[in-house]
Protein backbone atom coordinates (compact mmCIF):
# COMPACT_ATOMS: atom_id res chain seq x y z
CA UNK A 1 0.00 0.00 0.00
CA UNK A 2 2.08 3.06 -1.27
CA UNK A 3 -0.91 5.56 0.04
CA UNK A 4 -4.10 5.82 1.34
CA UNK A 5 -5.86 4.87 -1.93
CA UNK A 6 -4.20 1.66 -1.65
CA UNK A 7 -6.91 0.28 0.21
CA UNK A 8 -9.39 0.91 -3.30
CA UNK A 9 -9.36 -2.56 -4.32
CA UNK A 10 -10.15 -2.74 -8.30
CA UNK A 11 -10.74 0.78 -8.19
CA UNK A 12 -8.03 2.30 -10.78
CA UNK A 13 -9.99 5.13 -12.63
CA UNK A 14 -12.16 6.28 -9.24
CA UNK A 15 -8.50 6.46 -7.30
CA UNK A 16 -6.96 8.71 -10.28
CA UNK A 17 -9.98 11.18 -9.57
CA UNK A 18 -10.16 11.04 -5.68
CA UNK A 19 -6.11 12.11 -5.51
CA UNK A 20 -6.47 15.06 -8.57
CA UNK A 21 -9.25 16.35 -6.61
CA UNK A 22 -7.13 15.98 -3.23
CA UNK A 23 -4.87 18.97 -4.80
CA UNK A 24 -7.63 20.71 -5.73
CA UNK A 25 -10.67 20.30 -3.84
CA UNK A 26 -14.37 21.87 -4.78
CA UNK A 27 -17.12 22.03 -2.11
CA UNK A 28 -19.14 18.38 -2.75
CA UNK A 29 -18.41 14.90 -4.20
CA UNK A 30 -20.43 12.29 -4.53
CA UNK A 31 -18.91 8.88 -4.46
CA UNK A 32 -21.00 6.21 -6.14
CA UNK A 33 -20.73 2.39 -6.44
CA UNK A 34 -22.61 -0.69 -6.26
CA UNK A 35 -23.29 -3.01 -2.97
CA UNK A 36 -20.02 -3.93 -1.90
CA UNK A 37 -17.96 -1.96 -3.84
CA UNK A 38 -16.04 0.08 -0.96
CA UNK A 39 -17.91 3.55 -0.74
CA UNK A 40 -17.06 3.44 2.75
CA UNK A 41 -13.85 3.42 2.41
CA UNK A 42 -13.30 5.08 -0.45
CA UNK A 43 -15.34 8.21 1.26
CA UNK A 44 -12.80 7.19 4.69
CA UNK A 45 -9.78 7.73 2.30
CA UNK A 46 -10.42 10.74 0.55
CA UNK A 47 -11.34 12.04 3.47
CA UNK A 48 -7.39 11.66 4.74
CA UNK A 49 -6.26 12.84 1.24
CA UNK A 50 -7.76 16.11 1.88
CA UNK A 51 -6.55 16.66 5.30
CA UNK A 52 -3.30 15.54 4.33
CA UNK A 53 -0.33 17.73 3.71
CA UNK A 54 1.23 15.26 0.95
CA UNK A 55 -2.53 14.58 -0.02
CA UNK A 56 -3.18 11.43 1.36
CA UNK A 57 0.28 9.61 1.64
CA UNK A 58 -1.32 7.35 4.50
CA UNK A 59 1.71 7.68 7.07
CA UNK A 60 1.02 11.17 8.57
CA UNK A 61 -0.57 12.35 11.86
CA UNK A 62 -3.42 13.62 9.64
CA UNK A 63 -3.87 10.81 7.44
CA UNK A 64 -3.59 8.30 10.73
CA UNK A 65 -6.15 10.78 12.56
CA UNK A 66 -8.72 10.34 9.61
CA UNK A 67 -8.21 6.64 9.15
CA UNK A 68 -9.02 6.42 12.64
CA UNK A 69 -11.84 8.22 13.18
CA UNK A 70 -10.17 10.89 15.47
CA UNK A 71 -10.04 13.53 13.19
CA UNK A 72 -12.18 16.22 14.95
CA UNK A 73 -12.79 18.17 11.85
CA UNK A 74 -14.74 14.88 9.97
CA UNK A 75 -18.42 15.12 10.96
CA UNK A 76 -20.08 11.54 10.12
CA UNK A 77 -23.44 12.65 9.78
CA UNK A 78 -25.94 10.00 11.40
CA UNK A 79 -29.12 8.56 10.31
CA UNK A 80 -31.42 6.56 13.26
CA UNK A 81 -34.26 5.53 10.65
CA UNK A 82 -34.64 3.99 7.50
CA UNK A 83 -34.38 7.30 5.63
CA UNK A 84 -32.63 10.67 6.34
CA UNK A 85 -34.67 13.68 8.50
CA UNK A 86 -35.22 16.97 7.65
CA UNK A 87 -33.45 17.61 11.12
CA UNK A 88 -30.26 15.31 10.46
CA UNK A 89 -29.58 17.10 7.62
CA UNK A 90 -30.02 20.08 9.11
CA UNK A 91 -27.53 19.35 12.04
CA UNK A 92 -25.02 18.24 9.09
CA UNK A 93 -25.08 21.96 7.86
CA UNK A 94 -24.97 23.74 11.13
CA UNK A 95 -21.68 21.35 11.33
CA UNK A 96 -20.42 22.17 7.77
CA UNK A 97 -20.48 26.50 9.41
CA UNK A 98 -17.88 25.32 11.48
CA UNK A 99 -14.41 26.60 11.52
CA UNK A 100 -11.69 23.74 10.93
CA UNK A 101 -10.14 23.75 14.18
CA UNK A 102 -6.81 22.43 12.20
CA UNK A 103 -5.17 23.93 9.01
CA UNK A 104 -7.28 21.49 6.94
CA UNK A 105 -10.85 21.44 6.05
CA UNK A 106 -14.51 20.87 7.72
CA UNK A 107 -15.28 17.61 6.16
CA UNK A 108 -19.22 16.58 6.46
CA UNK A 109 -20.13 12.84 5.06
CA UNK A 110 -23.40 11.59 4.65
CA UNK A 111 -23.63 8.01 3.32
CA UNK A 112 -26.55 6.32 1.81
CA UNK A 113 -27.66 9.86 0.33
CA UNK A 114 -30.12 8.04 -2.00
CA UNK A 115 -32.26 7.59 1.15
CA UNK A 116 -32.75 11.30 1.08
CA UNK A 117 -35.82 10.99 -1.29
CA UNK A 118 -37.31 8.27 0.67
CA UNK A 119 -39.93 8.43 3.82
CA UNK A 120 -42.89 10.39 4.23
CA UNK A 121 -41.29 13.74 4.74
CA UNK A 122 -38.09 13.77 1.83
CA UNK A 123 -35.12 15.60 3.24
CA UNK A 124 -33.54 16.08 -0.15
CA UNK A 125 -34.39 19.43 -0.76
CA UNK A 126 -32.85 20.48 3.04
CA UNK A 127 -29.53 18.54 1.70
CA UNK A 128 -29.51 20.20 -1.77
CA UNK A 129 -29.46 24.05 0.10
CA UNK A 130 -26.96 22.43 2.57
CA UNK A 131 -24.81 22.03 -0.78
CA UNK A 132 -25.50 25.49 -2.54
CA UNK A 133 -23.39 27.90 -0.98
CA UNK A 134 -21.06 26.04 2.07
CA UNK A 135 -18.29 27.96 3.30
CA UNK A 136 -14.96 27.94 1.31
CA UNK A 137 -13.10 25.67 3.92
CA UNK A 138 -15.88 22.82 4.07
CA UNK A 139 -15.93 19.62 1.66
CA UNK A 140 -19.22 18.02 1.69
CA UNK A 141 -18.48 14.03 0.54
CA UNK A 142 -21.62 12.10 -0.16
CA UNK A 143 -21.99 8.03 -0.76
CA UNK A 144 -24.47 6.57 -2.55
CA UNK A 145 -25.46 2.69 -4.37
CA UNK A 146 -27.76 4.38 -6.92
CA UNK A 147 -28.97 7.89 -8.18
CA UNK A 148 -32.99 7.55 -8.01
CA UNK A 149 -34.25 10.40 -9.92
CA UNK A 150 -35.41 12.58 -6.68
CA UNK A 151 -31.64 13.35 -5.89
CA UNK A 152 -30.98 15.17 -9.64
CA UNK A 153 -30.41 18.32 -8.42
CA UNK A 154 -28.36 17.10 -5.72
CA UNK A 155 -26.00 15.36 -8.11
CA UNK A 156 -26.07 18.47 -10.22
CA UNK A 157 -23.94 20.13 -7.05
CA UNK A 158 -21.62 17.49 -6.62
CA UNK A 159 -18.82 16.24 -8.81
CA UNK A 160 -19.59 12.37 -9.09
CA UNK A 161 -16.89 9.87 -8.78
CA UNK A 162 -18.16 6.25 -9.91
CA UNK A 163 -17.13 2.80 -8.36
CA UNK A 164 -17.32 -0.28 -9.99
CA UNK A 165 -17.96 -3.83 -8.92
CA UNK A 166 -14.25 -5.22 -8.29
CA UNK A 167 -13.32 -8.08 -10.05
CA UNK A 168 -12.77 -11.80 -8.64
CA UNK A 169 -9.15 -11.64 -8.79
CA UNK A 170 -8.69 -7.91 -7.58
CA UNK A 171 -10.56 -9.41 -4.48
CA UNK A 172 -8.55 -12.54 -4.55
CA UNK A 173 -5.21 -10.76 -4.44
CA UNK A 174 -6.86 -8.61 -1.48
CA UNK A 175 -7.54 -10.97 0.56
CA UNK A 176 -3.98 -13.17 -0.08
CA UNK A 177 -2.39 -9.90 0.84
CA UNK A 178 -4.55 -9.86 4.09
CA UNK A 179 -3.34 -13.28 5.05
CA UNK A 180 -5.79 -15.63 3.57
CA UNK A 181 -5.00 -19.09 2.54
CA UNK A 182 -4.90 -19.14 -1.60
CA UNK A 183 -7.53 -21.79 -1.87
CA UNK A 184 -9.82 -19.87 0.47
CA UNK A 185 -9.16 -16.48 -0.93
CA UNK A 186 -10.16 -18.34 -4.30
CA UNK A 187 -13.16 -19.57 -2.82
CA UNK A 188 -14.44 -16.46 -1.34
CA UNK A 189 -13.64 -14.14 -4.03
CA UNK A 190 -15.84 -16.69 -6.59
CA UNK A 191 -18.79 -16.30 -4.28
CA UNK A 192 -18.39 -12.71 -3.39
CA UNK A 193 -20.32 -11.49 -6.25
CA UNK A 194 -17.96 -8.39 -6.77
CA UNK A 195 -18.14 -7.22 -2.72
CA UNK A 196 -15.03 -7.26 -1.11
CA UNK A 197 -16.56 -7.03 2.36
CA UNK A 198 -18.40 -10.35 1.63
CA UNK A 199 -15.62 -11.79 0.40
CA UNK A 200 -13.54 -10.99 3.73
CA UNK A 201 -16.79 -12.77 6.25
CA UNK A 202 -16.85 -15.75 3.22
CA UNK A 203 -13.05 -15.98 3.64
CA UNK A 204 -13.52 -17.85 7.39
CA UNK A 205 -16.22 -19.51 6.57
CA UNK A 206 -15.56 -23.33 7.10
CA UNK A 207 -19.07 -24.40 5.25
CA UNK A 208 -19.35 -22.45 2.33
CA UNK A 209 -18.05 -25.10 -0.11
CA UNK A 210 -20.65 -27.43 1.43
CA UNK A 211 -23.55 -25.24 0.36
CA UNK A 212 -22.34 -24.70 -2.79
CA UNK A 213 -22.49 -28.28 -3.01
CA UNK A 214 -26.20 -28.07 -2.24
CA UNK A 215 -27.47 -25.79 -4.32
CA UNK A 216 -25.58 -27.72 -7.30
CA UNK A 217 -27.12 -31.34 -6.21
CA UNK A 218 -30.57 -29.16 -6.07
CA UNK A 219 -31.41 -30.18 -9.84
CA UNK A 220 -30.91 -33.38 -9.59
CA UNK A 221 -32.89 -34.29 -6.25
CA UNK A 222 -36.14 -32.21 -8.05
CA UNK A 223 -38.16 -35.59 -7.72
CA UNK A 224 -41.11 -34.09 -9.95
CA UNK A 225 -43.62 -33.79 -6.42
CA UNK A 226 -44.71 -31.32 -4.23
CA UNK A 227 -43.47 -32.51 -1.14
CA UNK A 228 -39.60 -32.93 -2.43
CA UNK A 229 -40.19 -29.39 -3.59
CA UNK A 230 -41.64 -28.12 -0.52
CA UNK A 231 -38.64 -29.71 1.34
CA UNK A 232 -36.05 -28.62 -0.94
CA UNK A 233 -37.32 -25.33 -0.32
CA UNK A 234 -37.40 -25.33 3.74
CA UNK A 235 -33.49 -27.40 3.15
CA UNK A 236 -32.62 -23.52 1.33
CA UNK A 237 -33.74 -21.49 3.55
CA UNK A 238 -31.88 -23.48 6.42
CA UNK A 239 -29.11 -23.18 4.31
CA UNK A 240 -29.40 -19.56 4.17
CA UNK A 241 -29.51 -18.90 7.55
CA UNK A 242 -26.32 -20.70 8.68
CA UNK A 243 -24.88 -18.62 5.92
CA UNK A 244 -25.34 -15.53 8.30
CA UNK A 245 -23.79 -17.02 11.37
CA UNK A 246 -20.54 -15.82 9.94
CA UNK A 247 -21.61 -12.39 9.07
CA UNK A 248 -23.03 -11.81 12.85
CA UNK A 249 -19.45 -12.56 14.03
CA UNK A 250 -17.81 -10.26 12.02
CA UNK A 251 -20.50 -7.58 12.85
CA UNK A 252 -19.90 -8.41 16.33
CA UNK A 253 -16.13 -8.29 15.92
CA UNK A 254 -16.15 -4.76 14.02
CA UNK A 255 -18.29 -3.38 16.60
CA UNK A 256 -15.76 -4.43 19.38
CA UNK A 257 -13.44 -3.14 17.62
CA UNK A 258 -14.48 0.27 17.25
CA UNK A 259 -15.29 0.45 20.61
CA UNK A 260 -11.88 -0.60 21.39
CA UNK A 261 -10.09 2.04 19.03
CA UNK A 262 -12.55 5.10 19.80
CA UNK A 263 -11.62 4.67 23.37
CA UNK A 264 -8.04 4.55 22.54
CA UNK A 265 -8.26 7.68 20.33
CA UNK A 266 -10.60 9.38 21.52
CA UNK A 267 -13.27 9.13 18.85
CA UNK A 268 -17.21 8.72 18.64
CA UNK A 269 -18.24 4.92 19.19
CA UNK A 270 -21.89 3.50 17.52
CA UNK A 271 -24.52 3.72 20.12
CA UNK A 272 -25.81 0.34 20.23
CA UNK A 273 -29.10 1.32 18.17
CA UNK A 274 -26.54 2.70 14.97
CA UNK A 275 -25.30 -0.80 15.24
CA UNK A 276 -28.63 -3.11 15.28
CA UNK A 277 -29.94 -0.74 12.63
CA UNK A 278 -26.46 -1.03 10.57
CA UNK A 279 -26.77 -5.04 11.21
CA UNK A 280 -30.03 -5.56 9.96
CA UNK A 281 -29.01 -3.69 6.65
CA UNK A 282 -26.03 -5.96 6.28
CA UNK A 283 -27.63 -9.27 7.38
CA UNK A 284 -30.81 -8.55 5.00
CA UNK A 285 -27.70 -7.51 1.81
CA UNK A 286 -25.97 -10.79 2.51
CA UNK A 287 -28.68 -12.83 2.43
CA UNK A 288 -30.39 -11.81 -0.42
CA UNK A 289 -26.14 -12.24 -1.97
CA UNK A 290 -26.40 -15.54 -0.86
CA UNK A 291 -29.57 -16.49 -2.28
CA UNK A 292 -28.34 -14.53 -5.73
CA UNK A 293 -25.09 -16.89 -5.18
CA UNK A 294 -27.62 -19.99 -4.79
CA UNK A 295 -29.69 -19.75 -7.56
CA UNK A 296 -26.26 -18.49 -9.91
CA UNK A 297 -25.15 -22.10 -9.10
CA UNK A 298 -28.33 -23.87 -9.88
CA UNK A 299 -28.35 -21.84 -13.01
CA UNK A 300 -24.51 -23.47 -14.08
CA UNK A 301 -25.89 -26.54 -13.79
CA UNK A 302 -28.91 -26.56 -16.07
CA UNK A 303 -26.71 -24.34 -18.71
CA UNK A 304 -24.50 -27.20 -18.62
CA UNK A 305 -26.94 -29.49 -19.11
CA UNK A 306 -28.53 -27.47 -21.74
CA UNK A 307 -25.04 -27.37 -23.52
CA UNK A 308 -24.84 -31.84 -23.38
CA UNK A 309 -28.32 -31.42 -24.68
CA UNK A 310 -27.83 -29.45 -27.22
CA UNK A 311 -25.03 -31.68 -28.11
CA UNK A 312 -27.10 -34.76 -28.01
CA UNK A 313 -29.55 -33.43 -30.02
CA UNK A 314 -27.39 -32.60 -32.69
CA UNK A 315 -26.10 -36.28 -32.55
CA UNK A 316 -29.79 -37.34 -33.74
CA UNK A 317 -31.16 -37.82 -29.75
CA UNK A 318 -34.70 -37.32 -30.79
CA UNK A 319 -35.31 -36.88 -26.43
CA UNK A 320 -32.88 -34.31 -26.49
CA UNK A 321 -34.89 -31.85 -28.10
CA UNK A 322 -37.58 -32.18 -25.29
CA UNK A 323 -34.74 -31.92 -22.95
CA UNK A 324 -33.57 -28.71 -24.26
CA UNK A 325 -37.45 -27.12 -24.12
CA UNK A 326 -37.37 -28.41 -20.22
CA UNK A 327 -33.69 -26.96 -19.42
CA UNK A 328 -34.67 -23.74 -21.08
CA UNK A 329 -37.98 -22.99 -18.77
CA UNK A 330 -35.85 -24.28 -15.93
CA UNK A 331 -33.49 -21.11 -16.90
CA UNK A 332 -35.94 -18.85 -17.22
CA UNK A 333 -37.49 -19.69 -14.19
CA UNK A 334 -34.04 -18.89 -12.53
CA UNK A 335 -33.54 -15.36 -13.98
CA UNK A 336 -37.37 -14.12 -13.03
CA UNK A 337 -36.80 -15.76 -9.65
CA UNK A 338 -33.13 -13.80 -9.17
CA UNK A 339 -35.21 -10.74 -10.45
CA UNK A 340 -37.74 -11.23 -8.16
CA UNK A 341 -34.93 -10.78 -5.57
CA UNK A 342 -34.66 -7.08 -5.97
CA UNK A 343 -38.93 -6.77 -5.66
CA UNK A 344 -39.66 -8.81 -2.57
CA UNK A 345 -38.29 -9.92 0.60
CA UNK A 346 -40.41 -12.85 1.20
CA UNK A 347 -37.77 -15.54 0.41
CA UNK A 348 -39.49 -18.03 1.48
CA UNK A 349 -42.32 -17.94 -1.40
CA UNK A 350 -40.02 -17.25 -4.12
CA UNK A 351 -38.17 -20.32 -3.37
CA UNK A 352 -41.15 -22.83 -2.99
CA UNK A 353 -42.63 -21.03 -6.54
CA UNK A 354 -39.43 -21.27 -7.90
CA UNK A 355 -38.40 -25.12 -6.94
CA UNK A 356 -42.48 -26.00 -7.40
CA UNK A 357 -41.70 -24.35 -11.12
CA UNK A 358 -38.81 -26.52 -11.67
CA UNK A 359 -40.29 -29.63 -10.50
CA UNK A 360 -42.58 -29.31 -13.68
CA UNK A 361 -40.33 -28.84 -15.83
Amino acid sequence: MTDVFGRLVGQSAAVDALRHHARQPVHAYLVLGPAGSDVHDALVTFAAALQCPAHGCGACAACRRVLEGADPDVHWAERAGLAWRVDEIREAERVARRRPLGVGYQIVVLEDVELAVAGASPSAPALLKSLEEPPTRTVFLLGASELPPGLDTVVSRCVLVRLVAPTDADIEERLRAEGVPADAARAAANAALGSLERARVLAGDPALAARLAWWRAVPDRLGGTPAVASALAREAGERLDEAMAPLERSLVESATREREEAGQFGGRATTRREFEAHARREQRRFRVDELTLGLSTMTAVYRERLARDLEASRDGDARADHRVIGTLRSIDALLEAQRRLTTTLDEGLLLHDLLFALSDF
